[in-house]
């Protein structure tokens, strides 16, 4: 009698940037390995609008990706669109997100006025759209939550991709609606409060991702992160949490589904 070897279990990519000319040359070889790890689907979050095009392009072809519509903080403020050109973006096909948004004060050193309004702009078509933010904070935590608040995103809800701030915070953003993202940052050994914060979040309120191609979790580090990578990152997180990695894949997945409104994929 023949042994049915164990299913891999199912996990979803919540955000990478698989467009990035970084996977030009293996694009096709980098989904088949997310395909052999267990990786359902993948949410490829825009970060500049000259790349729009070839985002939609890209997720249109592949019926695992999908798509969010945005332009990242740290893209000059001459190239920021206007509020009825990304209602268009993002009411196209296979585009599930507004984003990636936010504020990042790391590289310009302050609180641009233009990176608010950006990131205002964001939040009022998440609202009109009905789709879901991707919010990127780097040292602007109390700004980024200020505007959650008074912008009224928790009409749209949303994520806090690739979290590093404190539990304060998400407890603040999950109080929005939102859910908090955990990329490979987490599985990095001086990552200890981050550890600690990824075991408090609530289950029904996690989600896993790899940002590739930045940021690979170990055993990966120093090397160009991909979306199959993310099932590193589950596993580690099911570890601290004390569960079994079946059981962290199905409830992130799940919570992806739910926010993203995205169908379930074949097997999953």
């Amino acid at each position: 009698m023949k042994v049915e070897e164990p299913k891999t279990p199912m996990i979803v990519d919540s955000h990478c940037h698989l467009d990035f000319a970084d996977f030009d040359a293996d694009r096709p070889e980098v989904l088949e390995r997310a395909a052999q790890a267990g990786v359902a689907q993948i949410l490829i979050a825009a970060v500049s609008q000259e790349h729009w095009p070839r985002l939609l392009d890209l997720v249109r072809r592949h019926q695992p990706l999908w798509a969010g519509m945005g332009v990242h903080p740290n893209e000059s403020p001459e190239h920021s669109p206007s509020e009825a050109d990304l209602l268009a973006a993002v009411q196209q096909e296979k585009v599930v997100a507004v984003g990636e948004t936010g504020l990042d004060y790391f590289r310009s050193g302050e609180a641009p006025t233009w990176q608010k309004e950006r990131f205002s702009r964001h939040i009022e078509v998440a609202k009109k759209a009905g789709k879901p933010l991707i919010v990127h904070t780097r040292q602007a935590a109390q700004d980024t939550l200020a505007m959650l608040r008074t912008e009224g995103a928790d009409r749209a809800g949303g994520v806090i991709h690739c979290f590093t701030e404190d539990w304060a915070f998400a407890v603040a953003a999950m109080d929005l609606g939102f859910y908090i993202s955990f990329s490979g940052i987490v599985t990095f050994k001086k990552s200890l409060d981050l550890q600690d914060i990824a075991r408090r979040v609530p289950l029904d309120r996690l989600l896993v991702e790899t940002d590739a191609p930045y940021l690979a979790p170990a055993p990966h580090r120093g090397k160009r992160n991909e979306p199959g990578y993310v099932a590193d990152v589950g596993r580690f997180i099911a570890d601290l949490r004390g569960v079994p990695y079946a059981d962290l894949a199905g409830q992130s997945t799940a919570n992806f589904h739910r926010l993203f409104r995205v169908p379930v994929a074949d097997g999953a």
